[in-house]
């Protein structure tokens, strides 16, 4: 089954914070990207509700380095307001991911055809994705294309292992988990020689509970093609 894609991922500025803290105020930037935004990353090159991608690693090319800037935030009840940002500036990584069937969606069993969704896949990828790529918020623009995981120098191969602490590491769907809750994923990420590898989501042991949740239903005809029924770029 051809189910995986590695890409290179660039931008000049990057802002990956916990989505619990980020309701107003001061944002601060991971030094490191988180899962989920990864994952936000991969759906935007392509997705479907028939499956889920699961970021395996990521290897941190550059320099991780800061720089705050002001911004004029959107206030909830209207008008701008004046905050600091800490971002991270001139990013690049190397990414891999791979996709398996949403056994979660078993109406959706018909559209499991591994060959088509990862060529569509491979050629969203070449045409830069599907979708805008943003780099942890629609601030943040990233680009990407096809690159083998482990080519060219990497800032961090002569360090052994750095550790980042407890950091989040995303969340669990109600429809690609079959409970109807929301919850948020922690973890401690290491990286060694510049490579992060992530544990799988069910691997976290550590978890909070946000609220309940429902999966959006999907039929055909009404809000879902098949992949077969596709424009075929």
């Amino acid at each position: 089954m051809k189910n995986d894609i590695t890409f290179r991922l660039t931008g000049r500025y990057a802002l990956f914070t916990d989505p619990l803290t980020r309701i107003g105020g001061e944002k601060c930037s991971y030094h490191i990207p988180t899962y989920e935004a990864l994952k936000g990353v991969v759906k935007s090159i392509y997705w479907k509700p028939t499956l889920i991608w699961f970021i395996d690693k990521v290897r941190v090319m550059r320099p991780i380095r800061t720089q705050t800037k002001g911004t004029k935030p959107l206030g909830y009840g209207g008008g701008n307001s004046l905050a600091i940002y800490t971002f991270l500036a001139d990013v690049e990584y190397q990414v891999q991911a791979h996709f398996e069937w949403n056994e979660h969606r078993p109406e959706l069993a018909k559209d499991r055809n591994d060959g088509k969704h990862f060529e569509i896949a491979r050629r969203m990828l070449e045409r830069g994705g599907r979708q805008d790529i943003f780099l942890g918020t629609r601030d943040c623009q990233g680009y990407v294309q096809p690159c083998p995981f482990g080519e060219g120098e990497c800032a961090y191969e002569g360090i052994e292992e750095l550790a980042f602490g407890l950091m989040f590491h995303g969340f669990d769907y109600p429809d690609e988990t079959g409970v109807n809750k929301l919850f948020s994923r922690f973890w401690q990420p290491v990286m060694k020689r510049g490579v992060i590898e992530f544990p799988r989501p069910e691997a976290c042991t550590i978890r909070k509970e946000v609220r309940a949740m429902t999966p959006k239903q999907f039929e055909q005809g009404r809000n879902f093609c098949p992949v077969e029924e596709e424009e075929m770029p």
